[in-house]
């Protein structure tokens, strides 16, 4: 119901800037919440189960560049090796690949949808600029992906010698076995498929983003950066891919556990806090100790460290202190 309200306010706002109407009245109505789903991302040994599988596969370095990059389906399908600089390590977004529209080729007498026509005619490109700015973006290959996209391309080099004048030379990246771009469905199906070769949970396609949102997140990357590798434009969408996973909720809980509950080790440097009543007593007590007692250089610098921490102490009961 949320993209039917969305698609409805869209249309309706054409009609009132073509004066159709004075107002759009979807505005006024309230827009109905849509439905979210929990998303589980893959954790670290998922993720490494998945590029095993992968490995066996035809054009198996598309899902490693989708479970390290977050590439969106249609930026991986949109890529061609002009994007790519193996010797540089960076990959370039800047098409994607679209779904295909059909035509008739023949009069229709067929008896099938356009799609499904034996003489059908494509009337749409096979890929499309990017829609966002923030979308066309330059990223850096992971050093394990460099061989792999090397070996990837032998291989479809040695499917262009094999195919021979049934190639398509459109220099995809991920193409088909006679060199044409993949359909997104026949994509989705193999992603479907690698999961149950695996042996892991089913997920959605964009899931494998959301993998990789986390993983920055995981990384501890600063948010700027996340939204650039990503092509985000707002910050908000970072709250939308990247999650707490239940490892990350056990990691953070060992943390909290061994800072409060492990016990101080012989000879820790961690620091320890100390109040300034304390520290004034131990001061005094070692000047007490000190005074007539120098007798070289190590009893004179500890004379001194004495004194600097005097005065540190000194100051902090002099600066005001906020009032409540």
């Amino acid at each position: 119901m949320h993209h039917v309200h969305r698609t409805l306010r869209a249309a309706l706002n054409v009609a009132v800037r073509r004066s159709y109407l004075t107002r759009n009245p979807a505005v006024l109505a309230k827009a109905p919440s849509p439905e979210t789903e929990e998303v589980q991302p893959y954790d670290v040994a998922e993720i490494q189960r998945l590029l095993e599988e992968a490995a066996q596969l035809r054009n198996g370095a598309r899902w490693a560049l989708a479970l390290s990059l977050g590439l969106r389906q249609g930026e991986t399908l949109g890529l061609t090796w002009d994007d790519i600089d193996l010797d540089k390590g960076i990959l370039r977004v800047r098409r994607s690949r679209l779904r295909p529209r059909y035509a008739h080729g023949c009069d229709g007498s067929c008896g099938e949808t356009a799609g499904h026509c034996p003489q059908r005619v494509t009337t749409r490109t096979a890929a499309g600029t990017v829609k966002s700015r923030a979308g066309r973006r330059t990223v850096g290959l992971p050093p394990q992906l460099v061989p792999m996209l090397r070996a990837h391309r032998a291989e479809q080099d040695r499917e262009r010698s094999t195919a021979g004048p049934l190639w398509h030379d459109e220099n995809w990246v991920f193409a088909t076995e006679t060199g044409e771009p993949i359909h997104p469905r026949t994509d989705y199906s193999e992603w479907k498929r690698l999961l149950k070769t695996a042996g892991l949970r089913d997920a959605r396609l964009h899931d494998a983003r959301h993998t990789a949102a986390t993983v920055l997140l995981v990384l501890r990357q600063p948010t700027p950066t996340v939204m650039s590798l990503m092509g985000w434009s707002s910050e908000s969408m970072a709250a939308r891919y990247q999650h707490v996973t239940d490892s990350l909720r056990s990691q953070v809980a060992r943390q909290v556990g061994e800072f409060i509950w492990r016990p101080a080790a012989a000879g820790s440097q961690e620091l320890v806090p100390v109040s300034a009543e304390a520290l004034g007593t131990v001061l005094a007590f070692a000047r007490q100790r000190l005074t007539g007692h120098q007798t070289g250089q190590a009893d004179t610098a500890v004379g001194v460290a004495i004194s600097q921490l005097e005065d540190v102490l000194k100051a902090a009961d002099t600066e005001p202190r906020d009032s409540k």
